[in-house]
């Protein structure tokens, strides 16, 4: 039952001429004063929605980028900011690319955070999907195998350092801890100092591509799932879950469809379903030309994301558009009440579902995302807030 909500806010700065016609990706090139000001943006979303009454500003790491799409380089340090300008809100890491960090210089960064913010810090891991990050930080990503395998063995080490008073690991890329004399003994284990004070770490992790190998390491260590979303009845999201659900009971977990996941939907709010479509629709397409060509987007052909860095040929391309995605339940576009509906549907497909990510297009500017979290917080938010389980009837003996 839906009762947790949230936002990811990736950290754009306000861009100008959005849309399929306005200015291309490669072509932005913002000073180092005008990208700072992700920072304030986050401040102020964060500030709303503790206000409203969310449950979770997710936010996202992300390197190099000078075109202004996602200019939040530790998400750790900006969670603990915020966490101390507000006085409840959770945020979440969506998420620590783990394989631009030394695993135990990350585990230890997000101790501090726990210890720091009471808690309030949501780790997350992930593998990364831009080469210009990962490869310049010296990680494989190109070598999707290698990507994996690295990331795999950092999370183990992670979850040794948070779960275990002293350890030690030898595997392919890390023997830790180096074989060396220190104050008159053998170095055989470490600790980690601080550890968690919240044991154990909720963890989350995006599921992309689904595969089980992916899935089976995500349920052995216990760490719970991000999708997209989507009502259509056995569409791509609902096969996912339904996977999901399996592989944990696999694991020995039992859950209703749903469970240990956390869904992500766009969405807009407008008096009409037509004015919202319209209205979002420059921001639609200025997420799409930032995704698309990093294979983030799913439908697009290579002949389409060609065309999409031409601001002349993009409005021709024949791409996706923001109906078919509202239709299929991707992005939640009209007034509270239809959004209201939709994710009752989604609730009753995924009874097991509690947490609900609505997000803002990468292209949205600051008014604008918060007129929107505001509006969904005041309007939709408490047709489930209040929510009450039924009790599970028990058969007669």
């Amino acid at each position: 039952m839906i009762n947790q909500f949230g936002t990811i806010f990736a950290g754009h700065v306000d861009l100008e001429n959005i849309g399929l016609a306005g200015t291309a990706v490669n072509d932005r090139l913002y000073s180092n004063e005008y990208l700072l000001t992700t920072f304030s943006k986050a401040e102020a979303i964060a500030k709303l929605m503790d206000e409203v009454g969310y449950d979770t500003l997710w936010l996202a790491e992300h390197h190099f980028q000078r075109e202004g799409y996602e200019c939040i380089p530790n998400i750790l340090m900006l969670g603990v900011h915020l966490a101390h300008l507000t006085k409840r809100l959770k945020f979440g890491s969506a998420f620590n690319v783990t394989t631009m960090w030394h695993p135990l210089r990350l585990a230890e960064d997000f101790a501090m955070a726990d210890v720091l913010t009471g808690g309030r810090i949501i780790f997350g891991v992930g593998r990364g999907y831009h080469t210009r990050e990962v490869e310049v930080m010296g990680a494989p990503l190109l070598d999707g195998d290698a990507n994996r395998e690295l990331f795999e063995e950092q999370v183990e080490i992670i979850f040794k350092a948070f779960n275990e008073p002293s350890f030690s690991h030898h595997g392919k890329h890390y023997d830790i801890p180096a074989k060396v004399p220190y104050r008159g003994y053998e170095l055989e284990e470490i600790t980690l100092v601080p550890r968690p004070l919240h044991l154990p770490v909720e963890c989350w992790q995006p599921i992309v591509s689904a595969s089980p190998r992916g899935m089976n390491f995500m349920a052995k260590h216990g760490i719970k799932g991000v999708i997209g979303g989507g009502v259509a009845q056995g569409g791509a999201s609902d096969t996912v879950v339904k996977a999901w659900r399996d592989t944990l009971a696999a694991h020995g977990r039992e859950t209703e469809l749903g469970g240990d996941l956390l869904m992500g939907f766009a969405f807009h709010i407008a008096e009409t379903q037509e004015k919202a479509l319209a209205e979002a629709r420059d921001f639609y397409y200025e997420d799409m030309k930032m995704f698309a060509p990093l294979n983030m987007r799913r439908g697009i052909t290579p002949e389409q994301i060609e065309l999409l860095s031409d601001p002349e040929k993009a409005p021709f391309a024949d791409l996706p558009r923001i109906e078919e995605d509202s239709a299929q339940g991707r992005w939640l576009c009209g007034p509270p009440e239809h959004i209201i509906e939709r994710l009752m549907e989604v609730q009753k497909l995924y009874p097991g579902l509690e947490r609900v990510n609505v997000g803002t297009a990468i292209g949205t500017p600051q008014d604008v995302i918060l007129e929107q979290l505001e509006w969904f917080g005041k309007e939709v938010m408490p047709a489930f807030k209040g929510q009450v389980k039924a009790p599970v009837e028990q058969a007669a003996s």
